[in-house]
């Protein structure tokens, strides 16, 4: 539908069907048993020709050897035409040779759903807004201005896959399907993710899989997923696997989606990759009445020897210049900014006193307050 036309309401069918079909199955069924139902005029493509009706979404699901699933039919026409299209979709009986039972689930009004999320969306601004500091709306903008700040965007093998910069020198990969997948877990903090870009598995990605410690697979929660596992399972040795929700693609999903989804599997690779930190804990618990009150931030490197001492206020371009750092000690707080620019240099751990919303977390660096040693 295009995007000068609004959308007034979604019809929601679910359906089910004594045998296997796939996508392309139901959107045959839905143009071709409904044709000349009510009138040429009527017909599901005379009204997209229109652009009275949008791109009709199906998810299929298969469980011994019957289908079942759902359809979203986005529709920018009047409530009567609406119902009539409901109908005619529910009189549908057959999907190919095998039966079938359509069903109306709901009709929602679209618009009036964006009304409530606007106006609960508008509470929870002046809320926010009230409760807030302008220190503490200073904080955020760094935030903001460190959520976007990805990592680099590269190539791979002679094939030129799309990956992030960092699977050269992580021991560990991730592989997705396409460029838009690694682009959106660039936005999520993984710069491991390489993109498969075609059923067949590339010479270049077998071999990168054999030289690294860990294999996740990251992939679409549809049927091209299920086929693309199935190939690397036949070609690679996967560690864990990792899907988008049914119905949804990894290039569509947000930064949080994609972090609680990786969060799981990746798990046993986070824990391997943070070593024991008893020294630098002693040394914590040394530091705190020293540095306690004094909006003061030391740097140590991996012997654990101070490199700098400077006011929290200038630590994040401190940091900037002294790659050895690897122990942050902050009377202060926590930051996406800090984060970012600490992950940059091989930052190992920080501990303040405070740990702000991180949006976009970053491997391999432990974050804790001045409250866990106390």
């Amino acid at each position: 539908m295009p995007n000068s036309t609004v959308v007034k309401y979604h019809v929601k069918i679910k359906f089910e069907v004594d045998g296997i079909v796939e996508k392309t199955d139901i959107i045959g069924a839905l143009f071709g048993q409904t044709e000349g139902l009510l009138g040429p005029e009527m017909n599901l493509n005379e009204l997209q020709k229109l652009s009275k009706v949008g791109r009709i979404e199906v998810n299929v699901n298969i469980k011994q050897n019957k289908s079942n699933g759902d359809i979203i039919i986005p529709m920018s026409t009047d409530i009567n035409t609406v119902a009539l299209i409901a109908a005619a979709v529910e009189s549908i009986d057959k999907v190919g040779p095998f039966t079938a039972k359509f069903s109306l689930v709901a009709i929602e009004d679209i618009r009036e759903i964006k009304k409530k999320n606007i106006v609960e969306r508008a509470k929870k601004i002046v809320q926010e807004w009230a409760t807030k500091s302008m220190s503490e709306s200073e904080e955020m903008l760094k935030e903001i201005y460190g959520a976007t700040k990805t990592g680099k965007l590269a190539t791979f093998g002679t094939e030129k896959l799309a990956c992030g910069s960092g699977i050269y020198d992580s021991d560990w990969i991730i592989l997705v399907e396409g460029r838009a997948d690694v682009i959106n877990l660039l936005r999520a903090g993984y710069d491991n993710a390489i993109a498969i870009e075609g059923a067949k598995i590339a010479d270049s990605v077998i071999e990168l899989c054999k030289e690294k410690k860990k294999v996740i697979a990251f992939l679409d929660g549809d049927r091209a997923g299920d086929l693309i596992l199935k190939e690397l399972e036949n070609t690679v040795k996967l560690d864990k696997v990792a899907r988008a929700p049914v119905g949804k693609e990894v290039e569509d999903l947000t930064p949080i989606e994609i972090v609680e989804i990786l969060d799981e599997v990746t798990k046993d690779v986070r824990e391997k990759k943070i070593e024991t930190k008893d020294k630098f804990d002693e040394k914590i618990i040394e530091i705190f009445p020293e540095i306690n009150e004094t909006l003061e931030a030391r740097g140590y490197n991996e012997e654990m020897n101070e490199v700098f001492r400077v006011p929290v206020s200038n630590v994040v371009k401190e940091l900037q210049g002294h790659p050895d750092v690897r122990y942050l000690i902050l009377d202060g707080i926590i930051t996406q900014r800090l984060i970012d620019t600490a992950s940059e240099v091989g930052v190992k751990s920080i501990v303040a006193n405070r740990i702000a919303e991180i949006k976009n977390p970053r491997e391999g660096i432990v974050l804790k307050t001045f409250d866990e040693y106390r």
